[in-house]
């Protein structure tokens, strides 16, 4: 079982001079429950080499049992300081692929041409695709062979407007991630601010929030079950 990662490589956070990047809880979950399933992960983005990381996701009050394991795992790091280009790797070598976010991909991932046609051809060679919080916005723009959104008519969820308000980024984001999934034709519910939900169409997983992390990666492994 071959799985891909895709991260970020965007540390600005719009034009207000503080950092983003990926969620540390968004990665160090998934990670580790592909990990310990006995998967091969492949981690890329598009700069290679090391993603930045929100600094607000190293926060005392954002650590869970696997920011810790990450944190204390020196072969984890590595791997994570020298992610592939994601230009250079093929879908046809992954049996699925698994987007972290974090406001970071709003910014390069939702727009990158590598992204869009890895998630095409995913789709098109029938493998699964998964996105937590902020990574659905990656699904902006792919589409599938008939035309339309990846996500028109998909029960879909994302970070929502009301969490990103809660956070102040409304007005600093490129677009909402809740508000893009309805304007492409996703059939976008929520769960609770904050709370675990996930939901599983097809082969599009999608999570809501960083608490929906190991929950959106257990779901992609059920699919590849």
């Amino acid at each position: 079982m071959k799985i891909l990662m895709v991260l970020t490589s965007h540390d600005k956070l719009g034009t207000t001079g503080e950092k983003t990047g990926f969620w540390l809880e968004e990665f160090a979950a998934p990670y580790y429950v592909f990990k310990d399933a006995g998967a091969t992960i492949t981690l890329v983005s598009p700069l290679g080499g090391q993603p930045p990381l929100d600094p607000k996701s190293d926060d005392a009050g954002s650590q869970t049992e696997a920011t810790l394991r990450f944190k204390a795992d020196t072969a984890a790091q590595a791997v994570l300081a020298n992610t592939l280009k994601l230009n250079g790797v093929a879908a046809a070598d992954f049996d699925a692929v698994f987007y972290p976010g974090g406001h970071g991909p709003l910014w390069d991932l939702a727009e990158d041409a590598a992204s869009i046609a890895l998630i095409e051809t995913m789709f098109a060679a029938g493998k699964p695709v998964a996105a937590v919080c902020h990574a659905p916005g990656v699904l902006r723009h792919p589409k599938l062979a008939d035309g339309t959104s990846v996500v028109q008519g998909k029960k879909v969820t994302g970070f929502t407007n009301t969490e990103e308000a809660a956070v102040g980024l409304t007005d600093i984001v490129p677009f909402l991630v809740e508000d893009m999934l309805k304007k492409n034709g996703g059939d976008y519910s929520k769960g609770a601010d904050w709370a675990p939900y996930v939901l599983t169409d097809g082969l599009l997983v999608t999570g809501q929030n960083p608490a929906s992390s190991e929950l959106a990666a257990r779901a992609l492994m059920a699919l590849l079950a």
